[in-house]
């Protein structure tokens, strides 16, 4: 029998731990990666929590895969054994359902995610649906695409769906694994960026990532600071706080937006006066495809953007989880294999 290396939490709240499983061969439309690199993503603490209803245990897990293709299922036809490839939050999609045949498979209502639907990434070996990969471009590194399967895909399709256009003022906020992409993003496609996060530790850093102005959230009413820089057309919330988000919606400009990518059950504090006296909305913005995500590594490329990365090997998966839960991340920890 063979057997390869994977992470499991036994039950919710329990310790990473790295095990022995056994290797199956992929089934009909499904192909098997050899995993070269996994991003941990803030969204993990959930899924190592047991928030997310119908969980498996013992549980992998890890979406942001990257890696080489070395088994291919029956009827896979559109890929070799050796081709780079990534897998994101999209991890597969029926093209059955409505949403399906709309063409709208990030809604796919038999959506399938890593670690949820099926064993993750926090592993030597991955079988995924042939539908969820997206090809990396030889320009980008495998350890450098794992974070654009969902940080990058993210935030990258989040601004270029938004109203905003090249030279409309956009604040990112929150400059974690998300924000860090987000503000990189926003500047390569030509926005005024403004980046707004606690503290003034994280000014140097925003500045370098391509901001224009920073805002120290803490410093005084983060609303009336960007309507001192002229407001915003868009607000990018990467941060898990629906109060943080709420608190930016007076410094949108009329018929503005708030985009929400950051996980939270908390509801929003915000007036429906706040929005209608304004114009204003507030969008909820899933990931993206796994074209998406080819796009978002092709821009990538193009625009010089990539995820500041912290190289943890998979035996370190526990201490490298903990850096991302406690936020000593800086931006992203991935796991190599």
């Amino acid at each position: 029998m063979s057997t390869h290396q994977a992470v499991h939490v036994q039950s919710a709240g329990a310790a990473l731990k790295l095990v022995d499983v056994e290797t199956t061969s992929p089934p009909r439309d499904h192909v098997r990666l050899a995993v070269s690199a996994c991003g941990i993503c803030g969204t993990d603490r959930a899924f190592v929590g047991g928030a997310f209803p119908d969980t498996a245990w013992p549980l992998t897990p890890g979406h942001e895969i990257a890696g080489t293709i070395a088994e291919l299922g029956a009827d896979v036809d559109n890929y070799v054994v050796g081709d780079r490839v990534a897998v994101g939050w999209f991890g597969g999609h029926c093209g059955k359902c409505i949403p399906c045949r709309n063409g709208d498979f990030i809604h796919c209502q038999n959506l399938q995610v890593p670690s949820w639907q099926y064993p993750g990434g926090y592993a030597e070996s991955v079988t995924v649906p042939a539908n969820a990969l997206a090809r990396v471009p030889d320009e980008l590194s495998l350890t450098e695409a794992a974070p654009m399967g969902c940080a990058g895909v993210t935030t990258y399709h989040a601004l270029r769906e938004s109203r905003a256009v090249p030279g409309d003022r956009v604040a990112i906020l929150g400059i974690g694994g998300l924000g860090h992409l987000g503000v990189q993003f926003a500047r390569a496609m030509g926005f005024e960026t403004i980046a707004i996060a606690r503290g003034h530790d994280k000014a140097e850093d925003a500045s370098a990532l391509g901001a224009h102005r920073y805002i120290d959230s803490t410093a005084g009413d983060v609303s009336e600071a960007l309507r001192g820089l002229g407001g915003a057309s868009v607000v990018l919330g990467t941060v898990g706080s629906a109060t943080a988000m709420a608190q930016t919606v007076g410094g949108l400009l009329p018929r503005g937006e708030l985009i929400a990518i950051g996980v939270t059950t908390e509801a929003f504090p915000i007036s429906p006066m706040q929005l209608i006296v304004a114009g204003l909305s507030v969008t909820g913005h899933a990931s993206g495809t796994a074209r998406d995500i080819e796009e978002t590594m092709q821009f990538a490329v193009r625009s010089g953007v990539r995820a500041r990365i912290q190289e943890r090997p998979l035996d370190q998966a526990a201490e490298a989880y903990a850096a991302m839960e406690q936020g000593r991340a800086r931006y992203r920890m991935v796991l190599t294999v």
